[in-house]
């Protein structure tokens, strides 16, 4: 990475500490390494160790894991102290690709606001593109020049049952509750193999026919995902979607957001479920923590429950890519992995 490159990215990130700084959000520096995780099915992880001194008998060796997230620490401190906190760290996945979108090793901007829900972190969110482009000092020409303007808000908002309308050409609600999403598949060419469940099903159609097809002359927000998706967001009304969207920018996922889902007894069954499959179905196999969803109980003396938050993670290198019309995640990495 040539230094006007390297000086760029590190004003980038201070112009975002100075933006949640100034919106007294608290910035934390959570641990890289944890002694366990929470089960996403959709993503691999790194195992590595502590090796206790030789001889020690207070110290066992023991396993520990690279986080993908700092979501499984921020929301402990969200529980004991109710602010809005954000960090920049870096994160990790196992199994990925290498250059153009992906990296092993990457860096994250997560973001939780109290009292909000998903849509005020989309406000959020567009004020934070706002800021960026309009500084002079990142942008001596102005936010209009080139495809600098492509990327001010507001953002496009397509719902997920929109997308697959419009660019899977099938009403999806429809197509679940029927039992024709294979079908469906089928009909757009694609090939799933029988017996396929909704979610892979799904997932098929999105990432081969709708992803695609998304509008790249501006940012996309796609919102209101299906239900039967595992994550840990609230349900809208009707309990047939989540109040989720994410964010893509010139066709390519940036970011990810939740209202969060802060009731203890959804949090266990997610982690219960999607803990049997990852034990089961995982690469690298890790710890996740049988109590975790005792977090969301009511604490202290207060015996206030979870607080109502919304978060939203962030990569750092892709909105650098963004930035700066670069085309592989490679070319804003430091140090790419290759």
């Amino acid at each position: 990475m040539d230094l006007e490159l390297l000086t760029f990215r590190a004003r980038v990130f201070r112009k975002i500490r100075a933006f949640f700084d100034r919106r007294d959000y608290l910035e934390v520096d959570t641990p890289l390494l944890a002694p366990d995780l929470i089960p996403e099915t959709c993503l691999e992880v790194f195992e590595t160790s502590y090796l206790a001194p030789e001889g020690s008998k207070s110290r066992k060796n023991r396993p520990y894991w690279l986080i993908p997230s700092p979501e499984i620490w921020m929301k402990k401190l969200i529980a004991d102290h109710r602010v809005s906190l954000y960090e920049i760290c870096k994160c990790f996945r196992n199994g990925e690709s290498l250059g153009h979108l992906h990296s092993p090793e990457f860096t994250m901007l997560e973001y939780y606001t109290m009292d909000a829900d998903y849509g005020d972190s989309l406000g959020i969110t567009e004020a934070l593109f706002e800021t960026l482009l309009g500084d002079p000092e990142l942008f001596p020409q102005g936010p209009e020049s080139g495809s600098l303007r492509e990327l001010r808000p507001p953002f496009t908002r397509i719902t997920i049952e929109e997308a697959f309308s419009r660019w899977g050409g099938f009403d999806l609600s429809g197509a679940v509750r029927r039992g024709t999403l294979e079908q469906e598949a089928r009909k757009l060419g694609l090939d799933p193999p029988p017996g396929l469940e909704e979610g892979p099903l799904y997932d098929l159609i999105f990432i081969h026919r709708v992803e695609p097809a998304l509008p790249r002359n501006r940012p996309v927000v796609l919102m209101d995902y299906p239900a039967f998706g595992p994550c840990l967001a609230q349900k809208k009304a009707g309990g047939k979607a989540v109040e989720r969207w994410e964010l893509y920018v010139r066709g390519i996922e940036l970011a990810n957001c939740y209202s969060e889902e802060g009731e203890s007894g959804e949090v266990r069954r997610y982690f219960e479920r999607e803990g049997a499959i990852k034990s089961r179905e995982a690469r690298v196999p890790h710890r996740f923590d049988g109590e975790y969803w005792k977090t969301f109980l009511p604490r202290g003396e207060t015996g206030k429950p979870f607080p109502r938050c919304s978060g939203v993670a962030m990569g750092l290198d892709r909105l650098i890519m963004a930035l700066t019309e670069k085309s592989s995640i490679d070319g804003v990495l430091p140090f790419p992995m290759g």
